[in-house]
């Protein structure tokens, strides 16, 4: 399957979607429950904050990650999003929340372009010989 998100639309959404991130405990009202269902995505939301900051994109500000790593680590912060709840036992209190945002980050890592998970392999000439 062919990517077709831009990488400006990624970033943007990043941004967006991390800060969303970080108010969701308070904006869904799970922040009584505590423990894990609040703190997993506070500091999801800021690592992929930090993330969208520093990568190389339009919108990136120091861009020092390779838009490729930005995309890893995204997709890697959603799986973990995605996964969470059942893996810290808080599927009955919350969970809806945690599932959307990660299925939001994990697809939208998969399908930008660019993307390592989902983009062509291109063959090096000075690689073929070997």
């Amino acid at each position: 399957m062919k990517p077709f998100i831009a990488t400006s639309f990624h970033a943007a959404l990043q941004y967006l979607g991390a800060i969303l991130l970080i108010s969701s405990p308070w904006v869904f009202g799970f922040d009584n429950v505590g423990g894990a269902s609040l703190f997993i995505p506070v500091i999801m939301g800021v690592l992929l904050l930090l993330i969208a900051f520093f990568s190389n994109n339009k919108l990136g500000v120091i861009q020092v990650f390779p838009m490729e790593m930005n995309l890893f680590l995204t997709m890697f912060a959603g799986f973990l999003l995605l996964v969470g709840p059942g893996l810290y036992s808080f599927i009955p209190k919350v969970h809806w929340p945690h599932w959307g945002f990660g299925a939001l980050f994990f697809c939208l890592a998969l399908f930008t372009q660019g993307s390592p998970f989902t983009s062509e392999k291109h063959n090096h000439p000075r690689l073929a010989n070997f």
